[in-house]
């Protein structure tokens, strides 16, 4: 018996193993099938390991591990359920160091075959690192909310929807209890801390970007250490840094303000960041035309094309913070087509963790505010 065990154990690692050798353009694709089809045989012993084993597999990977599980489980459910590793599978969930995805698929499991069961655990995800696993506890407090609003509590409700917002990290889920909160209870919120939007800036522009060259072309700004005092030959006049604070809710930083619409120009924006330790964050930016960014000095990633939509986190960039200061500077270019929906020429920048908390610098400035220029989108 435990030499079969042991023979069992093996294959299913070497299974595993081979799927996670699949790579691109088919790269070891025919072994991987292979191996997916060993592992839909095996019982639902390899229920979780297989689940572990996604924390370490590639994208293309994951999917066929996912996949073979869930023929494991589906089978093991309709033909033998008392073998369900239901209490290994609640220690896994239970588990945050796991794989974020994994650990949703560990609880949509439970919930197919045990929905009591789910529900009892669904409130203890409202701080997990995991904002999918976030959203269904969310969503509990949202219905509570509307509940005791719907009773006449509207101070239960505002404690209620505001726990539910402080938990919130899907941006459906915040525009609609920022919108209870506003409209039935009356408070007061900062959406940009929220978020960790970036909402003061120096800017400095236009430069050039005749035949889109602005992209590639090296500006005066981002040839060493940004001075604020220093005035440039931009692309028709000499330019300066002059500061800029966004009103957006969501942290719009729009060129067309400080200067007027133009086409063909690019321009930079400037700000730092104070840390209170060296820490591992995200910048997540939206911007539909093309960029660059750069975090004290070193270039980090951008992107050279125009107007291909936008949204809040559509770029999530993993970056190291130092202690104390941090200089974040961006590059936007607009080009010179000169349709209506071309003219946008702008970013929004927010700083926050893995999960999508806020990271807020430490000398963060209030957030500014005005009520006849404030957006309600979030793009």
């Amino acid at each position: 018996m435990l030499a079969a065990s042991s023979a069992s154990a093996n294959s299913l690692d070497e299974s595993i193993a081979s799927i996670q050798k699949v790579g691109p353009e088919g790269e070891g694709s025919v072994a991987a099938s292979t191996a997916w089809k060993q592992l839909c045989d095996m019982d639902a012993s390899a229920i979780v390991p297989l689940l572990t084993s996604m924390d370490q597999s590639g994208p293309l990977a994951k999917n066929w591990i996912r996949s073979a599980l869930e023929v494991i489980f589906q089978r093991t459910a309709a033909n033998t359920p008392e073998n369900l590793p239901l209490e290994s599978l609640e220690n896994f969930l239970s588990d945050t160091g796991q794989s974020a995805r994994a650990r949703k698929l560990a609880f949509d499991l439970i919930q197919s075959v045990d929905e009591d069961k789910a529900a009892q655990l669904q409130p203890g995800f409202l701080n997990d690192p995991s904002p999918e696993l976030r959203l269904g506890a969310v969503e509990l407090l949202i219905t509570e909310g509307k509940t005791l609003l719907a009773k006449g509590k509207t101070e239960e409700a505002g404690t209620t929807l505001k726990s539910a917002l402080d938990s919130a990290r899907d941006i459906n889920q915040i525009k609609q209890i920022s919108k209870l909160l506003r409209d039935k209870v009356g408070m007061e919120l900062d959406l940009p801390g929220h978020f960790g939007f970036l909402m003061h800036w120096h800017v400095a522009g236009p430069f050039d970007n005749t035949k889109r060259s602005g992209f590639a072309a090296v500006f005066e700004p981002e040839k060493g250490p940004v001075d604020l005092s220093a005035t440039y030959h931009g692309k028709s006049r000499e330019v300066a840094w002059k500061p800029y604070s966004t009103t957006d809710e969501y942290g719009m930083v729009d060129f067309n303000q400080p200067y007027d619409p133009l086409k063909e120009v690019t321009a930079y924006a400037y700000t730092e960041f104070e840390s209170d330790k060296e820490q591992q964050v995200e910048l997540r930016l939206g911007c539909k035309n093309a960029w660059k960014i750069w975090l004290n000095g070193e270039f980090i990633f951008g992107r050279d094309e125009y107007h291909r939509g936008m949204r809040i986190d559509q770029y999530q960039l993993p970056v190291t913070l130092q202690k104390g200061t941090n200089t974040i500077l961006v590059k936007a270019c607009q080009d010179e087509q000169t349709q209506t929906w071309t003219k946008e020429w702008q970013f929004q920048i927010r700083v926050c963790d893995s999960t999508g908390t806020a990271v807020l610098s430490t000398n963060r400035k209030p957030t500014p505010t005005t009520d006849t220029d404030r957006r309600t989108s979030a793009q």
